[in-house]
């Protein structure tokens, strides 16, 4: 699928990030409007998150716990509202996904951290945005009893109040 590269997550987190790598990237995000969709494949905790938005004035976009595609579909399709149709998204914000998903926006406590790539690309001063979705139902990670058969979702930051102060 366009835009979407599978970079396994190699032993004890470790990260691979050849030349080469940050050179496909780079000629993705020329290629795709000037951003790309990351996903790391891991068997317990897959995530995804956008590289390039940073450079546009935006915070980058982040969701763990989904299989490649849907993490792919999801960010593409926020980022392009964001990036095409001027939408903002912030902390605390709730997101009804095309009737399929329920998400609240969670600020990423350190991305230069989760987000190795952008933060490689882009800067050390990358922000993000996790896209945190409640499970099938309406239940958030943080509450007893979540629980979804697509596997586990951390959350790599911590909720903002709504309204925001």
């Amino acid at each position: 699928m366009a835009g979407l590269k599978l970079i396994p997550n190699g032993r004890q987190g470790s990260w691979n990030m050849c030349d080469k790598c940050l050179n496909e990237l780079r000629a993705g995000m020329t290629e795709h409007h000037g951003w790309v969709v990351q996903y790391v494949h891991h068997e317990r905790r897959p995530f995804a998150y956008t590289i390039g938005l940073h450079n546009r004035g935006v915070p980058e976009l982040l969701v763990t716990g989904l299989d490649g595609h849907v993490s792919n579909r999801v960010l593409k399709s926020i980022g392009h509202m964001i990036v095409d149709d001027g939408a903002t998204v912030a902390p605390a914000m709730l997101i009804d996904y095309e009737d399929r998903f329920l998400m609240e926006v969670v600020a990423v406590a350190h991305p230069d951290v989760h987000l190795k790539y952008a933060a490689r690309i882009c800067g050390k001063d990358v922000r993000a945005l996790q896209l945190v979705w409640a499970d099938d139902k309406g239940r958030w990670p943080w509450e007893k009893g979540w629980n979804d058969e697509r596997g586990v979702q951390p959350v790599l930051g911590v909720r903002s109040p709504w309204p925001p102060p």
